[in-house]
């Protein structure tokens, strides 16, 4: 798969994953990637998603510009990255995500150091691009896992089978700028229901002419 591609690819997987969850992304004969073949329920999604705002912003009311976290949730898992300014401003962010429904446990990843500048924000974004497109290109599929990027550290979170997590962080491990992967994986075999393809849509059936 070329790069633009792969990059118009992604940026159409993005824009689907944001609204009509049932799309189907295809773009010139590249792979194609349903929102339905994520591995969470539907239910886990929403939660996931409402999980990620009610913490950001009861962090963001407690502790303002003192802290930078990003908090990423994953099939009722959360995952906390960013910087604090002490060990307990950390447990107490913990402990509030902790709280929350519907979270079934807590990756404390916080680091007690300065709030990051915008160039290493930006240095990380760049980062968490580059791997999803390397997963694009070796026709991995973008929803079975979720790329968190943190002062170069890259954090991979999803339900996976062990084969699967190994291509993934080998994908993640060489990818340009990276110093170190961070595996936050649920893991399935592939003969569970959960990690099987999805079935191939049904042929039209045949009218015969009158």
């Amino acid at each position: 798969m070329s790069r633009p591609l792969a990059l118009g690819l992604l940026l159409a997987l993005t824009a689907s994953l944001a609204g009509c969850a049932a799309a189907v992304i295809g773009v010139g004969g590249a792979a194609a990637y349903s929102a339905l073949e994520d591995r969470r329920t539907a239910g886990a999604q929403l939660e996931d998603e409402a999980t990620e705002l009610r913490a950001a912003d009861r962090i963001g009311q407690r502790f303002g510009e003192a802290a930078h976290v990003n908090v990423t949730s994953f099939n009722r898992v959360v995952l906390l990255t960013g910087e604090v300014a002490d060990a307990a401003s950390r447990a107490e962010i913990e402990r509030m995500v902790q709280g929350l429904p519907n979270v079934r446990s807590v990756a404390n990843e916080l680091e007690i150091a300065g709030v990051s500048s915008l160039t290493a924000r930006t240095n990380d974004s760049l980062i968490t691009s580059n791997v999803k497109l390397r997963f694009l290109d070796a026709e991995f599929n973008v929803l079975h896992v979720k790329v968190v990027t943190e002062a170069g550290i890259v954090y991979l979170m999803g339900i996976v089978t062990e084969r699967e997590a190994g291509n993934a962080t080998e994908l993640a491990r060489t990818t340009g700028g990276v110093r170190k992967v961070v595996k936050v994986f649920e893991y399935c075999r592939p003969t569970d229901e959960v990690c099987r393809p999805p079935a191939p849509p049904a042929a039209p059936r045949a009218h015969a002419g009158g």
